[in-house]
């Protein structure tokens, strides 16, 4: 799971200022860039990450072409409709914050009717798709979404410093639709998928709220990493990551981690786990900085990639080592 301007000089987006119309009116290719930014395109092409590893580890191979196409369409188009729905939530507070101020909504190319009309289509068409799946994965594509709009956006983001936490469980979705797309249930290697995103997801998004901590309180959104210390907050980084770690390893009792996953799971969480330490270290001494956050931020990133990569690989290359 991103300057104030009039609506016809739209730097964002990619927006082009010789895209507006005489008159004043945007051109489509402005329209176009700002429907596409409404949907977060590089949070759901992290989502997306996790969804198609986890297919091809639930069907222990390869799943149908047609199969991976509608799971992966219906889940970025419910991504991106509970991306829309949150700018369309957030669009007072983007105003105010700077890492958010070139969002449609916040520039103009926009109008809040647009957004919410496009969030709705958005959402009915991902519903539609992943029904082609199955009943079951199209459901858990509307949890999705209302986890993330209604808990996350709406109840908790503005007014609990653990709104990442439990909100954060929309981003954990993807695995339960994709694994639920390929056996048409959910079991328990789908959940310790959920449980390591769910665990991931405080170590990932706390130390970027550390980075942007001005935006946050300018905004009074209370993310922990803006309204706590940093000792305190890389003390929870630590704790969390320990975790996700700890159950990353539970697929090898319950036999379903090959030797690429195990070998992965245990060498990029050795790694995390010393990056995640640092900050900690850093904070004790107060020395953190907002590089060293960023460090962690982008490190919690390419941990995850590793980690379902290897998930994609593991059902070729072995049997489990365990079961």
């Amino acid at each position: 799971m991103t300057f104030h301007v009039s609506a016809t000089h739209i730097p964002i987006a990619g927006a082009d200022p010789g895209s507006s119309l005489p008159g004043g009116a945007l051109g489509f290719s402005a329209k176009a860039k700002g429907y596409l930014a409404l949907t977060k395109p590089r949070v759901v092409e992290l989502l997306l990450v996790t969804t198609l590893p986890t297919m091809f580890f639930a069907q222990r191979g390869l799943p149908s072409v047609w199969l991976m196409v509608v799971t992966m369409v219906g889940g970025a188009l419910a991504a991106g409709a509970s991306g829309a729905f949150n700018c369309y939530i957030d669009r007072d507070i983007d105003k105010v914050m700077h890492r958010t101020s070139n969002r449609p909504l916040v520039t103009g190319v926009l109008t809040p009717r647009e957004a919410l009309v496009f969030s709705w289509v958005l959402t009915v068409l991902s519903v539609a798709i992943l029904w082609l799946a199955n009943p079951l994965t199209a459901v858990l594509g509307a949890v999705a979404i209302f986890l993330y709009v209604v808990v996350y956006s709406l109840i908790l983001k503005r007014r609990t410093s653990q709104n990442i936490v439990w909100g954060g469980a929309a981003g954990c979705m993807p695995v339960l639709i994709a694994w639920a797309a390929v056996t048409n249930t959910v079991e328990w290697p789908a959940v310790v998928l959920f449980m390591i995103i769910f665990l991931w997801t405080p170590p990932h998004y706390w130390p970027l709220s550390m980075r942007y901590s001005d935006d946050y309180n300018a905004a009074n959104v209370p993310m922990l990493g803006a309204v706590a210390g940093s000792q305190k907050v890389a003390q929870q980084v630590v704790l969390y990551s320990w975790a996700m770690i700890a159950c990353s390893l539970l697929l090898v009792p319950l036999g379903h981690a090959g030797i690429v996953y195990t070998a992965v799971a245990v060498v990029a969480g050795a790694w995390f786990l010393f990056e995640a330490h640092k900050l900690y270290n850093t904070a004790r001494r107060d020395e953190v900085t907002k590089k060293g956050a960023m460090m962690v931020f982008h490190g919690s990133i390419t941990y995850l990639t590793l980690l379902f990569l290897a998930l994609a690989v593991d059902p070729f290359i072995g049997s489990p080592l365990m079961g």
